[in-house]
């Protein structure tokens, strides 16, 4: 099975939008600094964030993976990382000493852990890149240094995350989406062909589209990113969690 079978939105419908919604961002240059733009996962009410699957891509031993470089030898934009975990049964306060794994794919689409196959033909299942496991701090957050994530057929560009109290049980699976529009960093980074992002925005899924953000009309799983090509971006999020 090929890695589009799995997501259930490919279509006609989506490809049209995709079309629709093209931004010829040839223009950018490095110096362009990204549109910030915040969903109510960062200031909205105190509600749990969306619990969304792991996807076909899971970290198979994330606790042997402790670390906040997760970058290892993949090459791209830098993307600093910044999650917040609130407690939904703490009137939203700062969750602290909570476990919170990340991953997601390189600037080709690709994750390490897999491959070889119909879904990921590339064979990285002896490596570890891209993924990594931090505890909060006591203002309940966790950094990562890593890359700008690319795309791949089926999905807008997101990060995967996981989150467990103290002992180590699941409190939500949930993504990170990422803002769009005509001078977002997606766009910028995906013009960038200098740094190796070479698929641009042709057939690229917007989150309008996409089988995971389609329904998240109040912008909760948006992350708040800015930053430029030249200097690398950051992104923030905050993830409201029941514990």
């Amino acid at each position: 099975m090929e890695r589009k079978d799995f997501f259930k939105t490919l279509g006609l419908a989506g490809l049209a939008l995709a079309g629709l919604k093209f931004l010829d961002a040839c223009n950018t240059d490095d110096g362009t600094t990204a549109t910030a733009t915040q969903g109510t996962g960062a200031t909205g009410a105190c509600v749990v964030a969306p619990s969304e699957t792991e996807g076909p891509f899971p970290t198979h031993t994330p606790s042997s993976l402790v670390t906040t470089d997760i970058t290892s030898d993949r090459t791209g934009i830098p993307l600093a990382i910044t999650i917040a975990v609130k407690n939904t049964n703490d009137s939203c306060n700062a969750l602290a000493n909570t476990i919170v794994d990340i991953w997601h794919c390189d600037k080709d689409g690709n994750y390490s852990e897999y491959g070889g196959g119909g879904m990921q033909s590339t064979n990285y299942t002896n490596v570890h890149f891209l993924r990594g496991r931090q505890t909060t701090n006591t203002n309940g957050e966790v950094n990562f240094t890593s890359i700008f994530p690319g795309w791949y057929n089926g999905r807008a560009t997101h990060i995967h995350v996981h989150i467990y109290n103290r002992t180590g049980t699941s409190l939500l699976i949930t993504q990170i989406a990422f803002p769009e529009g005509s001078n977002s960093a997606v766009v910028q980074v995906n013009a960038s062909s200098a740094n190796g992002y070479t698929k641009g925005m042709s057939g690229y899924t917007y989150n309008a589209s996409d089988n995971v953000f389609s329904d998240d009309d109040a912008g909760a799983e948006v992350g708040t990113v800015t930053g430029t090509i030249a200097n690398g971006f950051t992104l923030q999020h905050t993830i409201n969690a029941s514990a």
